[in-house]
């Protein structure tokens, strides 16, 4: 090959890596979504905490600080973000605890006290800062499990009890009950998470024995059934695949869902955000969370508001709180 030939091939070669990692920094250039910082949790920085949202308030309680398992309770009012300490949770101190909203009443259980598995069961009143014993959960006793409320039913289910778990239970607040639902097709696994959407719940995530589960699912609670969707892991052996740039898969991740769509956030140690549209089924990364990494946070959404907090890295524990507003541009110097 003369010398000129060699030039014009060098020439190309260059241009098509230079165009090829110029598209790459443009990827992550339009990322949406920015996270503002708010105001800071006033309770000790713990991991693994619970919460749940009545009205315009976030109640979030228990946890873990690296040496001691907590009980308080504190309510955070998204008009005016500010904290306020609550009567505390009546039960033992607990990390991984699971909870729901339901008819204007918070609910809380199972979790792990640093010995024991857990299988109790309270209700906290917001009017009267007032906590209940309630009928113990029917399962066994377990911690990372996920708790939800849709469609006026609640469930807990999923989690760890020495083995790993795929059952669901629904409480019924007027007979104060337990009954098993079945019909759950989906993988064993904890520390998984969910978000309702339009009266729908949708889970996924979590782990079995280290592995990260791919699979996700939707259910309905008019008709008890679960649908499984896309699933959420990359495919790298098809190049026109829906998912081939997929980096969803995790364990310990947060999420919340608002303006019709749901939020997966962080998770051992991840600061990655992934937007899902129940709509077309489908997955579009934003803006990576702005504070540090994390696992073992907590999130939550207050009127289509989403929020992001707590959580830990190796033994560093956090009492930040963030909101993530999915429209805007991230702005670097606005906290």
């Amino acid at each position: 090959m003369n010398t000129l030939k060699k030039g014009i091939l060098f020439a190309a070669l260059f241009s098509s890596l230079f165009f090829i990692g110029c598209n790459n920094d443009d990827d992550d250039d339009d990322l949406i979504g920015n996270w503002i910082k708010k105001s800071a949790f006033d309770g000790p920085a713990r991991s693994s905490a619970t919460s749940f949202v009545i009205g315009d308030y976030a109640y979030v309680t228990t946890g873990y600080t690296g040496d001691e398992y907590l009980n308080d309770l504190w309510a955070y009012n998204s008009n005016e973000d500010y904290w306020e300490q609550k009567a505390d949770f009546p039960g033992i101190g607990r990390s991984s605890a699971s909870s729901f909203e339901l008819n204007g009443k918070g609910y809380i259980g199972l979790g792990y006290d640093g010995t024991n598995k857990l299988k109790d069961f309270y209700q906290y009143d917001p009017v009267g800062d007032s906590w209940e014993s309630k009928a113990e959960f029917k399962g066994t006793a377990r911690y990372g499990a996920v708790g939800f409320q849709v469609g006026g039913k609640a469930f807990f289910g999923t989690g760890y009890d020495g083995n790993y778990l795929k059952d669901f239970y629904r409480y019924d607040d007027i007979l104060n009950s337990w009954s098993i639902v079945s019909g759950f097709s989906g993988n064993k696994r904890r520390n998984a998470t969910v978000f309702v959407i339009n009266k729908k719940a949708y889970l996924g995530t979590g782990a079995n024995n280290g592995i990260n589960q791919e699979d996700f699912w939707e259910f309905d609670p008019l008709t008890d059934v679960w649908t499984r969707k896309r699933d959420i892991d990359q495919d790298d052996d098809d190049d026109y695949s829906y998912n081939d740039d997929y980096a969803i898969t995790r364990s310990n991740a947060s999420s919340f869902s608002m303006n019709g769509l749901g939020y997966v956030v962080g998770g051992e140690n991840i600061k990655t955000v992934w937007e899902y549209n129940p709509t077309t089924d489908l997955w579009e990364e934003r803006t990576l969370m702005e504070g540090s990494a994390r696992t073992d946070a907590v999130a939550y959404a207050i009127n289509n508001r989403g929020f992001y907090m707590l959580g830990r890295t190796g033994s560093t524990y956090f009492d930040d709180a963030w909101e993530f507003k999915p429209l805007e541009e991230q702005n670097d110097d606005d906290n």
